[in-house]
């Protein structure tokens, strides 16, 4: 199969590309704002410049998506959280511009991930894939999963829409990325480690799940070989819970109210101190946990313990792990230092 995938470059699409390439059955295009390093997995992809969410993209994502199987759209903006209206522009209008390309290219299939974020609050519920995709107002991030969920079932009269719907991904290479977005530069990595969480308050009431970027790349697999259409669930078990927080870290904090973590996030997130807005708690503490029932029924089983999936990463954090590319770099680039060079359909760089 041809495919093509946007966000090639980051956490999931690392992983995919790592599972794709060694089956060496495919023809892969990988399409991101800035071209990765030819070294292992992106060698085995063809890379396409395109920034989604600039109004001159369209034609750029047509060329790349012509002919193509299958489109599997990965692409996301996380920050700058302060500027919401620049991740309105990627994420939403970004993907309006994949839907738009898809079917003018004639791409039978286009494979979206979307999140848990998507998910109506149903703090305490597990809940299957018909629970409302109407997100959480107050979480920017739950707001642009819920728009992306309207505009590609948009598209399912034309082509087949397979929507998959993960909790947090982790994984060790893109442990310098996450910490980049949320922790910021003023939170030494070395805290970041189990004899400091074990510490950290945990509120009775919340609950989360974690998921390996390796499974999620097997799902994506399985539905790109499969071809069904309609929504699936990705999470690996068990649920993230205070007793299970305790087990992977060797105790757990005080059970703080979880409106008290939410002041003192917006405290510090408007004290420039921290980069992620308080709606991230808002999103924690209201999602439903997700059942996975669908999934497994197609053939999926996470090959990775939530438990071994989340004390890994967080070893990962401290020791600063990361993987060469433009995301998943274990450093920030260092002010005055030029960008990687952008790549264009034939694979030179432009400048």
């Amino acid at each position: 199969m041809r495919i093509v995938i946007t966000g090639a470059s980051g956490n999931v699409g690392t992983a995919l590309l790592r599972r794709l390439g060694a089956d060496g059955e495919h023809q892969l295009v990988g399409v991101s704002r800035r071209r990765p390093p030819a070294t292992p997995p992106y060698d085995g992809a063809e890379w396409v410049a395109a920034e989604l969410g600039r109004p001159d993209v369209g034609g750029t994502l047509r060329q790349a998506f012509a002919g193509a199987d299958a489109v599997v759209h990965l692409a996301w903006a996380i920050q700058p959280q302060r500027r919401p209206e620049v991740l309105h522009r990627v994420n939403q209008d970004g993907t309006a511009q994949v839907v738009e390309a898809a079917v003018a290219a004639g791409v039978p299939r286009l494979v979206y991930q979307s999140s848990v974020g998507a998910y109506a609050p149903g703090h305490g519920c597990t809940v299957d894939e018909s629970w409302p995709t109407t997100g959480v107002p107050s979480s920017v991030y739950s707001v642009d999963k819920a728009a992306t969920e309207r505009i590609v079932a948009g598209a399912e009269a034309r082509l087949t829409v397979t929507r998959l719907r993960p909790v947090l991904i982790f994984q060790d290479a893109a442990a310098s990325e996450i910490a980049r977005y949320f922790l910021g530069p003023f939170v030494p990595r070395a805290l970041v480690r189990r004899s400091v969480l074990r510490l950290a308050p945990f509120p009775d009431a919340l609950a989360f799940q974690v998921v390996h970027a390796d499974d999620v790349a097997a799902a994506l697999g399985l539905v790109l070989r499969e071809r069904p259409g309609g929504a699936f669930n990705v999470a690996a078990a068990p649920v993230i819970d205070r007793a299970v927080f305790r087990e992977i870290f060797g105790g757990v904090g005080p059970s703080v109210p979880p409106a008290v973590l939410r002041a003192a996030a917006a405290v510090t997130w408007r004290a420039r101190l921290q980069p992620t807005e308080p709606g991230w708690l808002d999103l924690a503490a209201q999602v439903p946990c997700l059942d996975t029932v669908h999934l497994e029924n197609l053939g999926w089983r996470p090959t990775h313990d939530a438990r071994d999936v989340l004390g890994g990463f967080v070893d990962a954090i401290s020791r600063k792990a990361g993987h060469a590319g433009p995301l998943l770099h274990r450093a920030p680039r260092a002010p005055g230092a030029p960008r990687a060079p952008r790549a264009t359909r034939s694979g030179r760089t432009a400048s």
